[in-house]
């Protein structure tokens, strides 16, 4: 779940400091007792901890934290790995292109890119897995598919893990799940996916909160449909986003989150 370029940076955290400033209301032990918090790639800080790999999923399993937001993309021999970027420059400082190697020479490479088969194995059924489908050509749709239905055949879509993509088309290759498992995630494009959404009968909207109105929220709860909002980072963040009525909350910081849910239903 990405925003774009404008919005990661210096406009968004300007956000996080309005909104940390605003005073809300504590939200009711009800509300809090059934909040949803979903790490966005892992416990990561990418200097000693990476993004998407088992040492940032471990201490958000641990924690307690409700889900996990991954990204899953192709090597060359047509294998999924969690990997946000198409590259490993960024995270890894490696110039390894991920569509353009097996998962052999990947993994000989960068060991920490785990595949999406010992991340399923390894975290399936003991958080909820919201992974995202990234934008890049399938070389053999249907073998790609019926992978992922494989991979995927021992969860249960929506209880266990939903599908989510910037992209809607990506949908098509996750066939084998229930359209109500299928999430958009809108970035400026969010009137455009949060209408697609209600047409298609997909599980609900996902988004910065900035974006997700009040009105859309609703109108979704009306079609039984749910939203998810990121990138909560603060307390102030936290408790507008419960008041508001949304059922995930995207984090980088899932575990402070989490840390101060707890605490707030231990006080009350």
């Amino acid at each position: 779940m990405v925003i774009q370029s404008w919005m990661t940076n210096s406009f968004q955290i300007a956000l996080d400091c309005v909104y940390a400033a605003l005073p809300q209301a504590i939200p009711s032990r009800e509300i809090l007792k059934k909040s949803k918090i979903v790490s966005h790639r892992g416990e990561h800080d990418n200097r000693t901890v990476w993004e998407n790999t088992f040492p940032a999923f471990d201490t958000v399993c641990s924690k307690g934290v409700w889900g996990l937001e991954l990204d899953i993309r192709w090597t060359k021999d047509l294998q999924p790995v969690v990997i946000h970027d198409p590259d490993c420059r960024r995270v890894f400082r490696k110039n390894i292109v991920v569509s353009q190697v097996s998962l052999n020479e990947l993994n000989a490479q960068v060991p920490l890119i785990p595949t999406l088969e010992d991340t399923l194995e390894k975290y399936g059924q003991k958080m909820h897995l919201m992974v995202e489908l990234k934008e890049e050509p399938y070389l053999d749709p249907h073998y790609q598919s019926q992978l992922l239905k494989n991979l995927f055949s021992s969860l249960l879509p929506e209880k266990d893990f939903h599908i989510i993509s910037l992209k809607p088309a990506m949908f098509q290759f996750a066939d084998f799940v229930p359209k109500s498992a299928l999430l958009p995630v809108a970035e400026l494009n969010f009137r455009e996916l949060s209408e697609l959404a209600l047409r298609e009968q997909w599980g609900g909207l996902t988004g910065h909160y900035f974006f997700i109105s009040n009105e859309m929220i609703e109108k979704h709860k009306v079609a039984h449909q749910k939203t998810g909002t990121g990138f909560v980072a603060s307390r102030q963040s936290l408790f507008r986003e419960l008041n508001r009525g949304v059922d995930w909350i995207f984090s980088n910081h899932a575990v402070k989150i989490q840390s101060l849910l707890q605490q707030l239903l231990e006080a009350h």
